[in-house]
């Protein structure tokens, strides 16, 4: 039996481009631009080759391809955390694009580490990786991405500040993360809110500085007093906030509202919340930043900020294959908008 097998995989990895082309009944040109996604392509010849191809169980030689095109086929992502739904969905996405551009994408984790991200820079460099999307952590690393740049490698920015490089083009995608903060606060200031906190990430990166922005602009203005503006920054999105949060809402001017960011800072916020005998919304109202599967599940359902991550996925890959297929033409941005959407989870304040 295993000599069979043995057998049929030596007749498997000897079929050639030229089988392929004869089972398919097309030229080995078209074999060729169908296997690698060109152009003059038709619905019909992509259709039998591929049915060919898989019939015989042809694998296209990766390793003589890339010495022929001097290109890999791959294209890397590094993110802070994978494991957050924000990134995830926005991955997921991207992923899908690129892969039906036949390109396979290579994800990596930093856990907003500096060093660990120069590292996976590095190891991104070292395998010559056709381009990048990359969310950095911070801009301790801008003379990295300036490296990578100017290696060659076309690089997409995923809602993050974009080194500042005339001569240097960095396709981005953002996130209008400061309109949304302020409609946010601008509905809680409605309903009757002085003492709002705002629970996210910290200043350093764009984001967490936008919509600080946003927060404050809503109070000036309402023309609130700006005191009851507070501002509670978590060192990252992988921290779980409780703590923070049982501080917070002990206090005696204890806010009354908390617009925090749908994850685990959600998550603590939450907890605290329930520990304390808070009732949502009778004692306090609750917007998510990110309408994750825990805002939507909560009961009560909570009130969310949203934008499209599939959509920031797509827009990043198209840029990038933009990029890659040496259609786009200097520095290019894409903002996406984001919306309010109202649950359950607000409410005016009690009086007291």
């Amino acid at each position: 039996m295993s000599n069979m097998l043995t057998r049929v995989a030596e007749i498997v990895s000897r079929m050639t481009i030229r089988d392929v082309a004869r089972e398919a009944g097309v030229s080995v040109g078209s074999v060729s631009r169908a296997l690698n996604g060109g152009k003059n392509v038709s619905a019909r010849v992509a259709r039998d080759v591929a049915a060919a191809a898989e019939k015989l169980g042809y694998q296209p030689d990766l390793q003589a391809r890339s010495l022929r095109t001097r290109t890999t086929g791959m294209v890397g992502c590094l993110v802070s955390d994978v494991a957050n739904p924000l990134y995830a969905s926005i991955v997921q996405a991207a992923e899908a694009r690129l892969r039906d551009a036949g390109l396979l994408m290579v994800v990596a984790n930093t856990a907003n580490d500096p060093a660990r991200e120069r590292a996976v820079v590095a190891a991104f460099r070292s395998r010559r990786l056709d381009g990048m999307l990359v969310a950095p952590g911070s801009d301790e690393n801008d003379r990295a991405w300036r490296e990578l740049a100017a290696g060659g490698a076309p690089v997409v920015i995923l809602d993050r500040d974009v080194p500042h490089e005339e001569d240097t083009p960095w396709p981005a995608v953002l996130v209008d993360h400061r309109e949304g903060a302020r409609t946010a606060t601008r509905y809680l200031i409605g309903l009757g809110h002085r003492r709002i906190a705002l629970l996210t990430p910290g200043a350093r990166m764009r984001p967490g500085r936008e919509r600080i922005a946003g927060f404050k602009a809503a109070f000036a203005e309402a023309d609130v007093d700006p005191a009851g503006a507070l501002v509670c920054l978590q060192e990252s999105s992988m921290d779980f906030a409780q703590g923070d949060a049982l501080e917070l809402l002990r206090r005696d001017q204890r806010p009354t509202a908390i617009i925090a960011l749908g994850t685990r800072i959600l998550a603590g916020a939450l907890r605290a919340a329930r520990d304390l005998g808070l009732s949502i919304p009778a004692d306090l109202s609750v917007i998510a930043v990110g309408d994750t599967d825990l805002a939507a599940v909560h009961s009560p359902a909570i009130t969310a900020l949203r934008w499209s991550l599939e959509d920031v996925g797509r827009a990043a890959a198209e840029l990038l294959l933009q990029r890659l297929r040496g259609t786009g033409e200097g520095p290019s941005r894409a903002l996406l908008p984001v919306d309010l959407v109202l649950r359950e989870s607000c409410a005016p304040p009690t009086a007291k």
